[in-house]
C-alpha cells in the first residue's frame, strides 16, 4: 500500500505472508517475570517473545500514577487483558498496554478511559460540532474523535461507537471463557487498516489492482462511510499499479543510504544502534553566479527539511533522529529552516518531538517507532560484513525474480521458457515444490525452467524461449 501526495510517494506499508503486524491485537495474557527494579513485567501472550508492560501502562483504578509500584499491582501468574502498541523488533518483544483502545472509522473507543477527545488537526468549529454530537451519546468509557470524522453526521458517529461497544462486549465475554495466553481480537489487515486510518475528505482516489481486494474495500466503506465508496476504483492496465505510480522506484530507494535533493544536494541516512543520523550535503549545488554562500546553503537546507520528513515517513524511521544541516551564520535562516521542518512534520501522522537547531546546525528529534519500515521488511543483515550492511531478504529476492520472469516472458510464444538467474535465486524459486514458479506459470501460461548462472546478480533475470517446449 502506498500514499501518494502531489505525485510523490509519501508512505509505504508492506505486509508479508505470515508476518502481520500485531499492533492493536488484544490478548488475555499471563504475567511472567515481574521486575521491581525496572517497574515492568513481561507478559506471555503466545508469541515467540514475551511482551513488555511498564507500570505506567497498567490500569489501576483509583491509584495515582506517581504512587504505582509494579510489584503491588501484578504478580506472577496473573491473567490480564493487554494490547500491543509496538511490534516486536530485533531481540525485543512487543510493547504492551492495559489501557485498551478499539479503533473505528471515525472514533476510537477507550473502555477504561473517560471524557471525549477530538483530533487537534480539525478546525475549531468542527471540533465543537463533534463534541456536541459525542455529548449526546450514551458513553461508557472514553472516546477519541479521529481526523477522519470531519464532516461526519451524528448517525455516522453513533453507528461507529455502537459497533465498537458491541466489539468490546464480545471481547470481554470471550475473555471470561478462556485462559491466557489467548488472542481475543486481531486488528484489521493492512489494506483495510490503511483505508480506515488514511481515507478522509482530502484523499482524491483509492486505486486497487485486485478485484477481490477492491470488493472488500468497497464493502467496508459501504458499511462505514457510504459517501466514500465511489472514490475507490479498480486498476486494470497492463503496467503494474505501483510501477505506474512510481512507487516501486520509491520503495527500492529506501534500501539506499542517499536521497537526492532538487538542486543537486543530497541526504546521507545512516542507522546506528542508538539513533538515525541524517547528513545534509550541498553536492552539485554550488549556487549561481553572484549568489552568496549563505543563500546557497540556506536553499539546500530548506530543500533538505522537506525531503528529510518525506524520508522519515517513506522509510518509517523511528526513535532518536539527528539531522546535520549545513552550517548557517544567519539566525533568521536557521529559524526559516526550522519552520519549514515543523510545517512538513504537520503532515506526519506519527508522533514527533523536535528541538531547535543548535549553533552547530544539528536538529535533535524523536519519532514514535511502532513497526518495521520497508527496509527492515525487505532486507536482512549481510552475513559477509559483520552485520554492518544489508542485503535483500530471501522473500524480497523471490518476489523480485518472480515479477522479472513474468514481465520478461509476457508476449513470448507458447512453450517452455528457460530462465537464467543467480544460483541463490534459482534455489529459492525451486523451494517448496516450485510453489513460486507454479504461480508464475499459471499467470503466464508457460512452463518455466530455471538455470543457475553465477555471473548474474540475485535481481537479474535472463530469458530465452525454447520453441520445442
Amino acid at each position: 500500500m502506498a500514499l501518494v501526495e502531489d505525485g510523490r510517494t509519501a508512505e509505504v506499508h508492506i505486509e508479508r505472508r505470515g508476518e502481520r503486524s500485531v499492533v492493536g491485537h488484544v490478548w488475555k495474557g499471563k504475567v511472567g517475570n515481574v521486575l521491581a527494579g525496572m517497574e515492568a513485567a513481561f507478559i506471555d501472550v503466545g508469541l515467540e517473545k514475551s511482551g513488555f508492560l511498564h507500570v505506567d501502562e497498567v490500569v489501576a483504578m483509583g491509584v495515582p500514577k506517581h504512587k504505582r509500584q509494579i510489584a503491588e499491582l501484578l504478580k506472577k501468574g496473573d491473567q490480564v487483558l493487554v494490547q500491543a502498541t509496538k511490534d516486536p523488533m530485533g531481540t525485543k518483544g512487543c510493547r504492551l498496554t492495559m489501557q485498551l483502545s478499539l479503533a473505528g472509522r471515525y472514533v476510537v473507543y477507550v473502555p477504561y478511559g473517560d471524557g471525549v477527545g477530538v483530533s487537534r488537526k480539525l478546525l475549531d468549529d468542527e471540533r465543537r460540532r463533534l463534541r456536541r454530537i459525542c455529548a449526546a451519546l450514551p458513553l461508557e468509557g472514553g472516546l477519541i474523535v479521529r481526523t477522519a470524522a470531519a464532516g461526519a453526521s451524528a448517525d455516522d458517529i453513533a453507528r461507529d461507537y455502537t459497533a465498537l461497544r458491541r466489539l468490546w462486549s464480545a471481547l470481554t465475554q470471550r475473555a471470561e471463557q478462556v485462559k491466557g495466553p489467548a488472542l481475543l481480537y486481531s486488528e484489521m489487515d493492512a489494506s483495510l487498516r490503511v483505508i480506515r486510518d488514511l481515507l478522509h475528505a482530502h484523499v482524491d482516489e483509492v486505486v486497487v489492482d485486485e478485484p477481490s481486494q477492491h470488493e472488500r474495500i468497497v464493502n467496508f466503506l459501504t458499511r462505514t462511510s457510504p459517501g466514500m465508496a465511489d472514490r475507490v476504483t479498480l486498476y486494470q492496465d497492463d503496467v503494474p499499479l505501483l510501477e505506474a505510480m512510481g512507487t516501486e522506484k520509491a520503495i527500492r530507494s529506501t534500501l539506499s543510504r542517499r536521497a537526492p535533493l532538487p538542486s543537486g544536494g543530497y541526504l546521507v541516512i545512516d542507522d546506528t544502534e542508538a539513533m538515525t543520523v541524517i547528513d545534509v550535503n550541498s553536492g552539485r549545488n554550488v549556487g549561481r553566479g553572484g549568489s552568496r554562500l549563505e543563500d546557497t546553503v540556506t536553499k539546500t537546507n530548506l530543500e533538505a527539511a522537506v525531503e528529510v520528513v518525506r524520508q522519515l515517513r517513506l522509510r518509517d524511521i523511528g526513535g532518536i533522529v539527528i539531522i546535520d544541516f549545513i552550517d548557517m551564520n544567519d539566525e533568521k535562516n536557521r529559524r526559516q529552516v526550522k519552520a519549514t521542518l515543523d510545517a512538513e512534520l504537520e503532515k506526519d501522522r506519527t508522533r514527533t518531538f523536535v528541538a531547535d537547531i543548535s549553533p552547530l546546525g544539528l536538529v535533535e528529534m524523536t519519532r514514535q517507532n511502532i513497526s518495521d519500515g520497508p527496509r527492515e521488511v525487505m532486507s536482512e543483515q549481510c552475513p559477509e560484513c559483520d552485520t554492518t550492511g544489508y542485503i535483500p531478504s530471501d522473500e524480497t529476492t523471490v518476489i523480485e525474480a518472480s515479477r522479472g520472469i513474468a514481465k520478461a516472458v509476457k508476449g513470448k510464444a507458447s512453450g517452455t521458457v528457460r530462465v537464467r538467474v543467480s544460483p541463490r535465486t534459482a534455489s529459492l524459486l525451486n523451494e517448496d515444490g516450485r510453489a513460486r514458479l507454479v504461480v508464475v506459470e499459471e499467470l503466464t501460461g508457460k512452463k518455466v525452467v530455471t538455470e543457475p548462472d553465477s555471473t548474474l546478480h540475485d535481481d537479474e533475470v535472463k530469458v530465452k524461449t525454447d520453441a520445442k517446449g
